[in-house]
């Protein structure tokens, strides 16, 4: 996006900053941003993160790490250290400095690796291993072969037996490391068998790891999984970031059914599952329009 000059960057900037905007329209042009790159743009998402919506800073944190860009570490570290950050802001930082790849954040995601909030300690305990397995193979470009675009926070594992993958993804004494490994796995296999035994994962273990498995869901956009995406949104007991990636999810997998799933949780009392809501149903909209992208601010600020 060479084309893009720093007055179009700073008018979509203004377009995620602005409060008053529709949430929908400032996530569509903070995914502007992240295609953009660049160091002005990294600017617009950092002033971003004084915004009260948790679920727009966690997207903020999110879209820095897939970025790749080492200009954001900073920017991230602040995020991770700020204890009045919500949790699953804090845990999107620490993520997200895992994915830029760069080996000088160890120091500070060793520190939070302790963190008294487990989705922030286990996400960095993550981040470490993954940065550990990158400096053991010598070779990043295996994180770039995601068939899904992402960056992820574990690579696959060299395993296509789908039962043993799903013992693994299932086992609550194995590290979560290799039941990540497992799950992008399984994941990458894409059958009905694989995706019904990541399905299972929403009912064990850690609200990272079952938000994990819901976004993993999401990506496979397999109406297969929709059922038990439903289960976990509308359980008000579970973690509401549990809760708001199977609304997200949801909203990428886009089928009538979840459409209606969609519109009973609009009004949800957890505000992040609200707002998971509005975004899930911009993206079923999305997803059954003719509209050549989703992240398509710079054209209607161009227009």
């Amino acid at each position: 996006m060479s084309q893009v000059n720093e007055s179009q960057i700073l008018t979509i900037g203004r377009v995620l900053n602005d409060q008053n905007r529709p949430l929908k329209e400032r996530f569509r042009a903070l995914f502007t941003l992240k295609n953009i790159g660049g160091p002005k743009a990294i600017e617009q998402i950092h002033n971003c993160f004084k915004d009260d919506s948790a679920l727009l800073k966690h997207e903020l944190a999110y879209c820095l790490g897939q970025m790749q860009d080492s200009r954001a570490i900073p920017i991230l570290i602040e995020t991770l250290k700020d204890v009045t950050q919500e949790p699953m802001v804090r845990h999107e930082a620490g993520e997200a400095l895992g994915a830029i790849g760069d080996f000088s954040v160890i120091p500070v995601l060793e520190e939070y690796s302790r963190d008294s909030v487990p989705e922030v300690a286990e996400t960095c305990q993550l981040a470490l291993c993954l940065l550990q397995w990158l400096k053991s193979n010598n070779d990043s470009a295996n994180l770039q072969k995601s068939p899904y675009m992402s960056i992820d926070p574990a690579p696959p594992a060299n395993i296509v037996d789908v039962k043993r993958l799903k013992e693994i993804l299932l086992d609550e004494n194995t590290s979560l490391f290799e039941r990540y490994r497992a799950m992008f796995s399984l994941r990458n296999i894409r059958t009905p068998e694989s995706i019904l035994a990541l399905s299972e994962g929403l009912k064990v273990g850690s609200a990272l790891f079952k938000h994990e498995i819901a976004f993993v869901l999401g990506q496979l956009q397999e109406e297969i999984a929709v059922p038990h995406l439903e289960a976990s949104l509308k359980d008000t007991d579970e973690n509401e970031m549990v809760r708001h990636e199977c609304a997200e999810a949801l909203g990428s997998i886009a089928t009538p059914d979840c459409f209606d799933i969609l519109n009973k949780y609009i009004n949800d009392s957890k505000r992040v599952v609200r707002e998971s809501c509005v975004i899930a149903l911009d993206m079923c909209e999305y997803e059954n329009s003719s509209e050549f992208q989703y992240a398509d601010t710079l054209g209607k600020v161009a227009a």
